[in-house]
């Protein structure tokens, strides 16, 4: 549970930091420069001492997955939700994100060929019948750049998704934190590269509460939850931890409201209510009945 809510608590610092006239490209950057040493321990680590037995060397095919992996699930991800804040508020940044069970299981259906249950196809139904009722209310409010937004949110989770996806034989041959380790530090040279590219090296001076912001997203809202949820999927199973992990919309969205001073409406209350209750019913097993 406080995995899931310090990851929500990331959106609400980057709604902070965007008031200080900083853009989404310097914003990233400073965000991975300072969780970058962090992920590369983490690999290090995993590589080196977990288990105190040293893992084997990755192969070229290996060093590709990771690189594939880093590149699609954190970097194009991250950077996508970021841009998206921009124009969207806290609440349904994380609504649209919250989908991301939805877009797996499509992923899965359209790459593999999995079945897909009709209760799944209602929950979905409902899940995305939510996150319209409020796109719908904030369009009306904020206008045609909350499509841009929502837009720039939906592919972040989309890629994220397709990471998932492809990350499960990584997986079994690496180990779950020295490929999240070697991933992330991936992105994170991504990210610090693309601001080289993009920007002037004046744009890193920033106004020090975006440097102060950055350190809390690094760390509280970046690496800490990651190990968080990785120790709770160990302990008591991924499902648990998923149903446990609905807790996170309802934390942005109380957060926005007292930090950000986002309004909270009833339709932000009904399209929230119909999001977790279409994933609740989406990620429980099906019932198995006696014989």
């Amino acid at each position: 549970m406080l995995g899931s809510i310090a990851f929500s608590g990331k959106a609400i610092i980057v709604k902070l930091a965007y008031r200080y006239g900083v853009d989404a490209v310097t914003l990233i950057m400073y965000r991975m420069l300072f969780a970058l040493p962090i992920f590369a321990l983490m690999a290090w680590w995993a590589t080196y001492r977990q288990g105190g037995v040293r893992k084997p060397a990755l192969t070229a095919r290996d060093w590709g997955g990771v690189v594939g992996l880093g590149v699609c699930g954190y970097y194009l991800a991250s950077f996508l939700d970021f841009a998206g804040l921009q124009y969207v508020s806290a609440s349904l940044e994380r609504l649209i994100l919250y989908l991301n069970p939805t877009l797996v299981m499509g992923l899965g259906w359209l790459l593999y060929r999995k079945r897909v249950a009709r209760r799944q196809v209602l929950a979905m139904a409902i899940s995305y019948g939510g996150v319209v009722l409020v796109f719908g209310h904030e369009i009306t409010l904020q206008g045609g750049q909350t499509a841009l937004g929502a837009l720039l949110v939906f592919l972040s989770a989309l890629f994220y998704a397709i990471y998932l996806v492809y990350s499960g034989e990584l997986v079994q041959r690496l180990g779950s934190l020295r490929l999240v380790g070697l991933a992330t530090t991936v992105a994170c040279l991504c990210c610090i590269a693309q601001f080289v590219v993009l920007r002037p090296l004046a744009a890193a001076l920033v106004a020090p509460e975006v440097i102060w912001l950055s350190v809390l997203n690094a760390t509280l809202c970046t690496a800490v939850p990651v190990l968080m949820v990785m120790m709770a999927i160990e302990r008591v199973g991924a499902g648990a931890t998923a149903q446990t992990g609905m807790v996170g919309p309802m934390a942005t969205i109380l957060m926005g409201v007292l930090i950000l001073g986002e309004p909270f409406t009833a339709w932000v209350a009904a399209g929230t209510v119909l999001v977790i209750a279409g994933i609740f019913m989406f990620t429980r097993p099906p019932s198995v009945r006696a014989s």
